[in-house]
């Protein structure tokens, strides 16, 4: 008889494997070796506190991919050091449940007079495996690393892709049950780190837990099921992939995240509306229906105050059909003078990945200056060869600010929808290319 697999839980009934509770890791910042040693002698305090990390709670379910998003210098590396016993915490409490494989620094435990298969079973048994379960994966280990004869020849030979390719191997290859990884899925070359994110689709899709730090925002979208922002140490938000990007891209363009968010609520207390209804107050024009929820943000040293979206016969264009052209236009108010004003369109899909876009200074339309009171209409006209199915459109003007740096004077994320129709069948990927196929018969 068959037995038939049983569905997954769904993520919120699905038990606990990694829990975090008011993590803090703090360290001391010392101006000179000399406060180093009065205070050692002293016994007086000459040193500042920096929290790398200040209380930090989150939980990660079973067969979850958890992604961990922020800037530089934000704890993210901390925080998975600490996960793997690497270093320790501070205060709070950490609970793994589940033996861990870690891309961290790949190669940190090599020996370097060792051969590659040596450092197989160092390595191994350094994360807890027996030789008898490495006996088990060194065959898939070696094949993976794809380095041929030099398994047996001493590490320090190795050229650093090799390198990081066996470390790489040894780390994807044991069968976790959790797997952390900080941006190391980009090692080696093209056709290597193919061979990585195939790997790593694959323990997804066989329900290993994953923790995932990067920086490439479209792995993000693709493969976490829920993601948390740091910024400074702090937790800012914690949501789906495609929200928690936004965010993301909001800290990196004025890392004032958390101004922005207290002005909100102090908007929504003068108000007295819910915090999260005061980003539906953006008071655009539009000729197409807007989106319910827009993240909008920005100084409002020029807003964004209309938007029309229309097809080749200037009619409104909720729905474009595949390769004909789309026209979006979008008018800008400037209450403060602004040099060199750059205006952003993008399209992004329904998982949040930015497919194209372009802005006026990658199309030479800058170097105008922008003064209070003026308006200016800003058009973006294309064709749309994206495949069918519903796309959003973000706006943003930006530029320079006075003292020199870059600056989001107004930005709407996925203001609108519009949706791609076709008569064909769609081809692979985001774009239809619309190739000129021909097959003849030769003999």
């Amino acid at each position: 008889m068959q037995v038939q697999s049983q569905p997954a839980l769904p993520l919120e009934q699905r038990p606990t494997v990694v829990k975090v509770q008011d993590l803090t890791k703090v360290y001391k910042l010392y101006p000179n070796n000399k406060a180093r040693l009065k205070e050692a002698f002293l016994k007086k305090p000459f040193h500042q506190d920096f929290y790398a990390l200040k209380n930090v709670s989150f939980e990660v379910k079973e067969g979850e991919c958890f992604g961990i998003i922020g800037k530089n210098g934000s704890g993210k590396s901390t925080l998975l050091k600490i996960l793997t016993g690497v270093l320790s915490k501070t205060s709070g409490e950490v609970n793994v449940n589940g033996r861990i494989a870690a891309l961290l620094e790949l190669g940190a435990g090599f020996n370097g007079e060792y051969t590659g298969r040596e450092n197989i079973y160092l390595n191994g048994q350094i994360m807890g495996y027996t030789r008898e379960e490495i006996n088990d994966r060194i065959d898939d280990i070696i094949e993976f690393a794809a380095i041929g004869e030099h398994i047996d020849q001493p590490v320090k030979t190795y050229s650093s892709g090799m390198f990081v390719r066996l470390a790489f191997a040894i780390s994807i290859n044991v069968d976790p049950e959790i797997l952390i990884v900080d941006e190391a899925l980009s090692v080696g070359d093209a056709f290597f780190q193919l061979k990585c994110y195939k790997k790593f689709t694959d323990l997804k899709r066989k329900g290993t837990t994953i923790v995932f730090v990067t920086h490439d925002l479209g792995s993000v979208i693709k493969y976490c099921d829920r993601v948390i922002v740091i910024n400074e140490g702090e937790i800012i938000d914690e949501g789906e992939a495609n929200d928690m990007v936004d965010v993301y891209k909001q800290i990196l363009v004025d890392e004032e995240m958390l101004k922005g968010k207290i002005e909100i609520e102090q908007k929504a207390e003068q108000k007295s509306l819910n915090p999260d209804e005061v980003f539906n107050d953006y008071y655009v024009k539009s000729n197409i229906r807007l989106n319910e929820k827009i993240l909008d943000y920005g100084t409002k040293q020029a807003e964004i105050f209309e938007l029309e979206v229309v097809d080749k016969n200037n009619y409104p264009a909720p729905q474009i059909q595949k390769f004909d052209e789309l026209t979006v236009r979008f008018k800008i108010r400037f209450n403060e003078e602004i040099q060199d004003p750059i205006f952003a369109l993008t399209f992004k899909d329904i998982k949040g990945t930015e497919i194209t876009g372009t802005n006026t200074m990658y199309e030479g339309l800058n170097g105008f200056t922008g003064k209070p009171g003026e308006i200016y209409e800003a058009e973006f006209t294309q064709k749309i060869p994206f495949q069918s199915g519903s796309y959003f459109i973000s706006l943003g003007c930006t530029g320079i600010d006075v003292k020199g740096n870059f600056s989001v004077f107004h930005r709407l994320y996925d203001i609108a929808e519009v949706n791609v129709i076709s008569s064909k069948q769609d081809t692979v990927g985001f774009f239809d290319t619309e190739s000129d196929v021909k097959v003849k018969k030769l003999n």
